[in-house]
């Protein structure tokens, strides 16, 4: 017998109803101690006018013909945003097509020239599951060469979680990863059976605790534009905006510009980073013909990082992915 059991469904209830409590619920005290972090299941189940035998049946993520109504009246219950809502909707009914893997990936000749036109900030295409599909010259010399690596380590949640370099970039990085896990499952509920993202998952949980436990949270989350604070071996701090743009053609890309205000020091250590950065794809391919390019444990090769000793002093203050 096929077990129906819709395990997304039933593990993302199960977390947004442990993280609300009565009081944000609107649920009146009740005499006595909880024994659960958020609300009870007939709480949940009164708030949404639906009988606690019918919640019990959704939550355990049985087979069951829910219909918008009452998905609405859930996520209204649960205080849902709207992504989490739109994510709500998704993933009670998933589609039911069969495992296989997306249609290859390529930025198209336009967008490439508008990413190497970009001169004064960094710039970067992302594709599905994260993957990095191109980059300007400021983005290369900020994060790393990506033409450097192979090409399976050319994605932003593998090297932020297995790589030292970009560890130490992020001065908070566990904001900066809890973001990429997050919007990693936000993908997962639009392609539930992507056999790459789920191989994507396995190596991830099994190498990094920190993915495994924000992966069990089932928080999702969409880069839109916000604010990121970076810290560059050769330049210093980097206080950036970002600002995130989906081609009309390809939704599934996204083009991440960051953003300096003018004048400020991260715009002058942004200029002094693209003097340095011709050489920087120099150093990194001759590291990588020395053999340094391989990734030892499964760990992502660090062959691109920059030399210190060969860097100016800082100032105060392609290929198709499926």
């Amino acid at each position: 017998m096929v077990d129906e059991t819709n395990t997304e469904l039933r593990d993302f209830l199960r977390s947004r109803r442990a993280k609300i409590t009565p009081d944000a619920a609107g649920v009146l005290p009740s005499s006595g101690p909880r024994r659960v972090p958020g609300l009870r299941r007939e709480e949940v189940a009164q708030l949404a006018d639906v009988s606690v035998d019918y919640y019990v049946r959704l939550e355990r993520g049985r087979h069951v013909n829910v219909s918008a109504t009452v998905l609405e009246s859930i996520a209204r219950a649960l205080r849902l945003n709207d992504l989490e809502r739109a994510h709500l909707f998704r993933i009670a009914k998933p589609a039911r097509n069969p495992a296989r893997s997306p249609e290859p990936q390529r930025v198209r000749p336009g967008l490439r020239l508008l990413l190497d036109s970009i001169t004064d900030v960094p710039a970067l295409v992302l594709g599905r599951r994260m993957d990095i599909l191109a980059g300007n010259h400021l983005a290369r010399a900020l994060y790393s060469d990506f033409e450097a690596l192979p090409v399976r380590s050319r994605n932003m949640a593998r090297l932020t979680f297995l790589d030292d370099y970009f560890r130490s970039l992020y001065v908070d990085w566990e904001n900066a990863a809890r973001g990429i896990v997050a919007s990693l499952r936000l993908y997962a509920g639009r392609h539930p059976r992507d056999p790459v993202l789920a191989e994507l998952v396995e190596e991830l949980s099994l190498q990094d605790e920190d993915f495994r436990r924000w992966w069990a949270d089932h928080d999702v989350f969409q880069r839109t534009h916000g604010t990121k604070h970076l810290r560059h071996p050769v330049v210093g701090d980097l206080v950036l905006g970002y600002e995130a743009f989906t081609p009309v053609d390809d939704p599934e890309q996204t083009l991440g510009m960051s953003t300096a205000e003018p004048g400020s020091p991260t715009a002058e250590r942004l200029a002094l980073l693209a003097r340095w950065a011709p050489s920087a794809p120099n150093r990194a391919a001759a590291a990588a013909a020395s053999g340094a390019a391989s990734c030892p444990s499964g760990r992502v090769p660090t062959a691109s990082r920059p030399p210190l000793q060969a860097a100016p002093p800082a100032q105060s203050g392609g290929p198709e992915r499926r």
